[in-house]
């Protein structure tokens, strides 16, 4: 099972770097890894999706609270979580297939983002399936590059509402 963790970390050098060794050391994969700046300033929050039982995840998460500059982890697999995914998908489109690309896009809630003389760039938000959906529909098109940032998760307020 894919479990999502989300931790708290000093925004330092070498922090990503001793993370990413500690998987490596216990040769566990790293399905998807997003870091970013969080509301409070020093503080980075990553979200990093693991694949493996209970018991290995749980090792996952003890070993990443010993680390000298992570402050906090979390599971938030069992836990009612936003996740959302970004994807660039860049498509063959030459002008008499654009509007069919540009119909489809707008059916998955994407847009189109860059207009080339025989590609279109569409960016799509969403849960990974809607994201996953998209791509497989867009590939007899043609997908000549395609940039996605992983999942990011949040966990809902008790009286939260998803849009």
């Amino acid at each position: 099972m894919k479990h999502t963790l989300v931790a708290l970390m000093e925004d330092k050098p070498g922090v990503l770097s001793r993370v990413a060794s500690l998987f490596r050391r216990r040769n566990y994969n790293i399905e998807s890894l997003s870091v970013g700046h969080t509301e409070t300033p020093g503080i980075s929050r990553m979200t990093v999706v693991v694949d493996g039982d209970d018991a290995i995840v749980e090792q996952v998460v003890k070993q990443l609270c010993k680390l000298v500059n992570v402050t906090q982890v979390v599971n938030v697999s069992h836990q009612p979580t936003v996740i959302r995914e970004l994807a660039l998908i860049k498509v063959k489109a030459e002008v008499n297939i654009r509007t069919d690309i540009m119909q489809l896009a707008n059916v998955f809630r994407a847009r189109v983002v860059d207009v080339g003389k025989h590609s279109l760039m569409v960016e799509i938000t969403g849960p990974e399936e809607r994201v996953d959906s998209l791509i497989g529909l867009l590939e007899p098109f043609g997908i000549q590059e395609i940039s996605r940032t992983g999942r990011v998760a949040m966990v809902r307020s008790n009286n939260g509402y998803s849009v």
